[in-house]
């Protein structure tokens, strides 16, 4: 009897109940016979939803996606820098991440395929494969779901084997289909999925047709985006982009936050914004090592500070990432509120032990020489975007201010999108937090980009004004102390700054030292797209996509040399990965293994 090895944490999101949610549970060492029945064969299609968590699930989240590109660089710590600097052991053999995320998505894959074939036969079953219908809604989930591993593998590797059938034997001949080919492929199974799946599923964390629209609009805005790759693009990528985001935008299923805080608050993570996601929840019994652990690595060091130790609500502090001075400098502080929503700048003391005392130095009176600065639960840190303060100036807080001049790689801006104050305790690493895929707001950026590629930028520009009407601080709304410390503007002041930040086509038929082009945008066509790259990094910074934005809109080398400092060994071949030196040295070609120059041709250039 053949055996599968498998480490199944199925999908789910159980809190109380789990009969809402994709069912979780461990499975090893089972025969493929058991997924010829019902049971079997919906936990081999929770199987293939489970893989949506390897992004999430370790430091690969921000090393194929936040390291060696514009918006963010390497921090103190952590053994994956040459991801950002493109140094020489980012190659074939030694990218572990490279190979990880091959091996995750190529398994997820043949799950797939397995699935699909297998659900038709299915006999006598009590549950949603009881008839033709359910049998293929449950294929089309697969359907998008091998859609979309393959494509987050084409944008990674480019040529890259395509296979539509199951396997439960080894396989060593696989030979690399065209661009062109992967992306019709997934053109394909995402619009069978699309005519299939319903507007929204009983179970948490399952394909809907809004998912599937919001990816079919990537996926052709994508394809289209392309200028001298050929991708298969077609002139009417744009137009079908534009059909699909606009279906998502209208459909009254999904609907922006009023607040752009409110997206990051932990107990509203399952929001109306939120379209598709992988499920994680904080059973220890459950986690078995595979929870969310992007919390750790965008905060700056805290907890060694003066009145200050590692608590829940802070985290744990891996600092691994920190915002490129094109980050902080993309946004109009003053007047958009994504910004400082966007990051933790204050910490309060919760260590009465460690708070420092006032010294005949830099008390600012003699009576408080000897007196504690500041007591438990006041502001401890404070970072702020001054530049030029003096040693002296930051002396006289009783707080440890951090200006930006004061910016080092271990003291930095932190990132609070991915914080989990809801882990079990402060040492534990695994986080409960969805891992969020695709929102709303990257709709209407999806449809305005889509827009302003067929030069229509009026429509494009009422699009993102939706997302800048939504970023401005409202009327009556208390604006952050850095409003008026940093930025220049007025205590007190609770006016409205929507029509400070609305945009008009001036912000790209121009050059705009704001948006800080690179020379070689030098017409308003080529202006609109680093500026739709602007918009992107004001409104998803530090969201798993810049990586492949960068890439997508073939501006990667030209923005990163730019923005990053830090990437001083970037080349054009770098914007595509390694193929897995592990894959090509097990391939064979017509029976036999491949011969040097045959392994040669199945890398990609460069490497």
């Amino acid at each position: 009897m053949k055996k599968i090895i498998i480490s199944l944490l199925t999908l789910s999101l159980c809190t109380v109940s789990c009969k809402d949610y994709l069912n979780e549970k461990l499975i090893s060492q089972v025969s493929y016979d058991y997924y010829k029945n019902e049971a079997g064969i919906e936990d081999l299609v929770d199987a293939a939803y489970s893989e949506l968590r390897f992004l999430f699930n370790g430091e690969v989240s921000f090393t194929m996606t936040n390291y060696g590109v514009d918006e963010y660089h390497q921090a103190s710590d952590g053994q994956f820098k040459h991801w950002d600097n493109y140094g020489a052991q980012l190659n074939p053999s030694s990218a572990g991440h490279i190979h990880d995320m091959w091996t995750a998505y190529y398994r997820a894959i043949n799950e797939c395929n397995l699935g699909i074939e297998w659900i038709p036969d299915i006999q006598g079953a009590t549950g949603i494969l009881k008839d033709d219908a359910g049998k293929a809604q449950r294929i089309a989930e697969l359907k998008f779901l091998r859609a979309f591993y393959y494509f987050m593998l084409v944008q990674q590797f480019g040529q890259i084997p395509i296979t539509l059938q199951g396997s439960t034997e080894v396989r060593l001949e696989f030979s690399r289909a065209s661009v062109a080919d992967v992306y019709k492929v997934i053109l394909n199974d995402m619009r069978a999925a699309e005519e299939i799946l319903p507007v929204s599923q009983t179970q948490v964390g399952r394909v809907t047709k809004g998912a599937v629209r919001h990816f079919l609009a990537k996926v052709y805005l994508t394809r289209g985006s392309a200028v001298t790759e050929n991708r298969g693009q077609l002139e009417t990528d744009m137009d079908s982009a534009i059909y699909y985001a606009e279906q998502v935008i209208t459909s009254g299923t999904y609907q922006l936050q009023d607040n752009y805080a409110d997206l990051w608050k932990i107990e509203n993570e399952a929001n109306k914004e939120v379209i598709f996601a992988a499920q994680f929840n904080n059973n220890a019994l459950l986690l078995n090592g595979s929870g969310n652990r992007t919390h750790l690595y965008y905060q700056m060091v805290y907890d060694t500070k003066p009145g200050m130790q590692r608590d829940i609500n802070y985290g744990r502090p891996f600092r691994r990432l920190m915002p490129t001075d094109y980050a902080m400098d993309i946004y109009d502080r003053k007047n958009d509120s994504r910004f400082y929503k966007s990051f933790r700048t204050a910490y309060l003391s919760n260590n009465s032990n460690s708070i420092p005392k006032w010294t005949e130095a830099n008390a600012p009176s003699p009576d408080l020489v000897g007196k504690a600065k500041f007591k438990l639960g006041d502001t401890a840190i404070f970072v702020t975007m001054n530049k030029n303060v003096s040693d002296a100036a930051i002396a006289k807080k009783p707080y440890l201010w951090i200006p930006r001049n004061k910016f080092s790689r271990q003291e930095f801006l932190t990132l609070v999108k991915h914080m989990d104050p809801t882990r079990l305790d402060i040492t534990t690493e695994t986080s409960g937090r969805d891992g969020v895929y695709a929102r709303l707001g990257e709709t209407y950026l999806i449809a305005a980009e889509a827009y302003g590629r067929k030069e229509n930028y009026s429509k494009a520009v009422e699009y993102i004004n939706v997302l800048r009407k939504r970023a401005a601080y409202k009327q009556g709304e208390a604006k952050p102390s850095h409003f008026w410390i940093a930025e220049g503007g007025t205590m007190g002041d609770v006016n409205s700054t929507e029509s400070a930040i609305l945009v008009t086509e001036d912000a790209f038929s121009t050059n705009s030292a704001f948006e800080q082009y690179p020379a070689s945008a030098t017409t308003t066509k080529q202006r609109f797209i680093h500026f739709i790259l602007n918009e992107r990094t004001r409104e998803l910074l530090g969201e798993f996509h810049r990586w492949f934005d960068l890439a997508r809109t073939e501006t990667f080398y030209e923005r990163v040399k730019q923005f990053n400092p830090d990437a001083t060994g970037i080349q054009e071949f770098h914007k595509l990965r390694p193929i897995p030196q592990e894959h090509i040295d097990r391939l064979y070609k017509n029976g036999a293994p491949l011969t040097a120059e045959e392994r040669r041709v199945e890398q990609n250039p460069g490497y």
